[in-house]
C-alpha cells in the first residue's frame, strides 16, 4: 500500500465511521430497558421491532468519536446532518474535513491531505466486513436491523436479559445474531460474522428519549478482520429533529483522489 492510499485511508475510515452513529439530545434521558416476556413469540419481537421504527424528516447534532485500529488512535468532534432516506452529511471543525453519502454515493475531502474520495459503497463494506448499502447504514444509525428480520424465520431465547434471535435455517456463508432489550424492542445487539473470510462485525447500544422518540444514546463497534480489529466508541450531544437543513458540499479543485483498491 503506498503512502497516499494508507494516509486516504485512515482519514477515510475515520470520517466515514463518524457517519454511521449519532445520538445524544437537549433535554434528553436514557431509557431504562423493560422486563422480559417468556410467552412473546419470535413473530412477535419482531413485528414489535418494525412497529417502533423512528419516524422522522431530518436530524441535526454533534458526535465525539473516538477511533482505535490496534495501531493508532484517535479523537474527533463532528457536526452531524441527516435527511432520512436521502442524505448524511458531517463536517469536522472548520470544514477541514467533510463527508456525504447518499443511496448512490459515498464522498468525502480532506483539506488537510489535498485528497478526496468519490464512490460507491464497496469501501464501506470492505472496512466493516459486512456488506452496506445506504439502507443499512441509516439502520446502524438507529438502532434497527442492518438485515430485514421479515424475510426469514427466526428462533427466539432470552439472553443477558434481552430477546435473543437466530435464524432457524443457518445461513451458507453468513452467521447472524441479534439481540433486542425488552422495552421498546430496539437492537441491543447485532452480530455478523463470515468464518470463511474471517470476517465479524458487531455493534452493542444503548438508548435515550429524546422528545418522545428513542434513539440511540452510546454505540460501541467492533470489526474484525484476519486478526486486524478496528473499535470505535461514540458519544452524542446536541441532537434536535425535523428542523430545516442544507447539506452543503462541493469537492475543492485541485484535489487528489484516493483510489483504494
Amino acid at each position: 500500500m503506498g503512502s497516499k492510499k494508507a494516509t486516504g485511508k485512515l482519514q477515510a475510515t475515520f470520517m466515514v465511521l463518524a457517519i454511521l452513529f449519532l445520538s445524544g439530545c437537549k433535554s434528553s434521558k436514557t431509557v431504562v430497558t423493560g422486563e422480559v416476556d417468556n410467552r412473546i413469540s419470535a413473530k412477535k419481537i419482531i413485528e414489535n421491532h418494525y412497529a417502533n421504527q423512528v419516524d422522522f424528516k431530518t436530524l441535526s447534532g454533534r458526535v465525539k468519536i473516538d477511533y482505535s485500529d490496534g495501531k493508532s488512535s484517535q479523537g474527533v468532534n463532528v457536526s452531524l446532518r441527516m435527511e432520512k432516506d436521502s442524505v448524511i452529511w458531517i463536517s469536522a471543525p472548520l470544514g477541514m474535513v467533510k463527508a456525504r453519502i447518499t443511496p448512490d454515493r459515498v464522498s468525502f475531502y480532506n483539506k488537510l491531505q489535498n485528497e478526496y474520495f468519490d464512490g460507491d459503497f464497496s469501501y464501506l463494506s470492505d472496512l466493516l466486513g459486512t456488506d452496506l448499502d445506504f439502507g443499512k447504514v441509516q439502520n446502524l444509525l438507529l438502532g434497527e436491523a442492518v438485515l430485514d428480520l421479515r424475510t426469514d424465520k427466526y428462533a427466539s431465547t432470552i439472553s443477558q436479559g434481552n430477546y435473543q434471535l437466530k435464524p432457524k435455517k443457518a445461513r451458507e456463508l453468513f452467521k447472524i445474531l441479534f439481540q433486542l432489550e425488552p422495552g421498546n424492542f430496539k437492537i441491543a445487539t447485532q452480530e455478523i460474522s463470515q468464518p470463511e473470510e474471517d470476517r465479524q462485525f458487531s455493534a452493542k447500544y444503548t438508548y435515550q428519549d429524546i422528545s418522545g422518540k428513542i434513539l440511540p444514546n452510546a454505540i460501541h463497534i467492533v470489526a474484525l478482520e484476519n486478526r486486524d480489529k478496528t473499535s470505535i466508541a461514540l458519544e452524542y450531544r446536541n441532537l434536535e429533529l425535523n428542523r430545516p437543513l442544507n447539506f452543503p458540499y462541493k469537492i475543492p479543485k485541485g484535489y487528489d483522489q484516493i483510489i483504494l483498491k
